[in-house]
């Protein structure tokens, strides 16, 4: 019997990744609206700055808590209508963080100390990594709405994504750091340090003294606010480690058929082996369609120039998709044990509605 294309009510979670410019938005969102026709309560969330997948579901740019997308010239199958929802999203990472503060902050007294924080303004939105922590905590407030069954996640261009995935790792390693004791230490127990930490600080002071900053001061404030906050970013790192390896999440990788991109596919497929993640498909955006049978070009009541013409269209076509098998054939032979390889067949418009995306995300099948 032949296998059903990524069975989406099997998943609580989908996580899109993908180089750019391969329509990685376009098919996390045509994944969730097929999802949501299927009588599913979806959400659907980007990080990628572009604002893409928002103006594909209709949405403002500024729309970073879930809104309701409405299913409008979408089959919803009838069994499953009054279930079937769908929200998009765009991460907003300082509102995030901002939010993630006023909701675990000790105390009113710590909220404020932490958001009028000199380093915190400057940094919560821009600091690298923290807007994929940020995503990975968002992430988390959706996959535990027990009125949503699925997430659909759309990260980051290629490289990024990979920083996003390791996200949680990397805020477990900081926040274990000497660095983040050292910052964090009153006077008092300097001698408890090495001598290169006990150097680390006599510069901030030095560069404090000469420029009047007070840039001491203000880290040493910015890591203890946190005082109390570190082993609940901790235990929700792991949390959201653990939701990205769960069996019921599925990773999908998204790529075109040119050969550039699906040798980027496969180094992408052995960095994630590498990481531990399993891949659950691969989709490969813009598939040529079959060829046509080149007898119908004989038997066309057509004249013999217009026939020669069209013959060798026809040849030239032939040559590109033998190309484009050539270089499935190869991204095939690179998929992990049980990975699927998805076709989505390019259409002859650009998806606008929402009925496109739907069209898309059913339309995909195993290569």
């Amino acid at each position: 019997m032949k296998r059903r294309s990524l069975d989406l009510d099997s998943y609580r979670l989908v996580v899109c990744l993908g180089p750019g410019g391969v329509g990685k938005t376009t098919i996390s969102a045509a994944l969730a609206v097929a999802s949501a026709s299927g009588g599913r309560a979806v959400d659907v969330m980007t990080v990628d700055p572009a604002p893409r997948l928002l103006d594909a579901l209709g949405l403002d740019a500024d729309a970073s808590e879930p809104r309701t997308v409405a299913l409008d010239g979408v089959r919803i199958r009838s069994a499953a209508a009054k279930r079937a929802r769908l929200r998009a999203l765009k991460l907003d990472p300082k509102q995030t963080f901002d939010a993630i503060v006023g909701r675990y902050a000790p105390s009113s007294t710590a909220r404020e100390a932490i958001l009028s924080n000199r380093i915190y303004r400057n940094l919560s939105g821009a600091l690298a990594g923290v807007g994929d922590y940020m995503a990975m905590e968002k992430l988390l407030e959706l996959a535990s709405d027990s009125a949503t069954d699925m997430v659909v996640l759309d990260t980051p261009p290629a490289a990024e994504a990979l920083d996003f995935l390791d996200a949680p790792r990397r805020l477990l390693e900081l926040l274990s750091s000497r660095a983040v004791t050292l910052l964090g230490a009153p006077a008092g127990l300097l001698r408890q340090f090495r001598l290169v930490d006990l150097a680390a600080r006599a510069v901030l002071s030095a560069f404090d003294r000469v420029t009047g900053l007070n840039l001491l001061r203000d880290v040493q404030g910015f890591v203890r606010g946190f005082e109390g906050m570190y082993e609940g970013f901790a235990e929700r790192a792991k949390r959201a480690d653990a939701l990205l390896r769960a069996p019921d999440t599925a990773i999908v990788l998204v790529t075109t058929p040119e050969t550039a991109r699906i040798a980027q596919a496969r180094e992408f497929l052995d960095a994630l082996g590498k990481a531990g993640l399993s891949v659950s498909a691969v989709v490969v955006n813009r598939a040529m369609p079959p060829l046509p049978d080149a007898r119908e070009i004989t038997a066309a009541k057509i004249p013999p120039a217009l026939k020669q013409k069209l013959k060798r269209n026809l040849a030239d076509y032939a040559a590109l998709k033998e190309r484009e098998t050539r270089s499935l054939d190869a991204l095939s032979e690179a998929l992990p044990l049980g990975a699927q390889l998805l076709l989505s067949p390019e259409l002859d418009h650009e998806p606008k509605t929402l009925a496109d995306l739907a069209s898309i995300g059913t339309s995909l099948r195993i290569a």
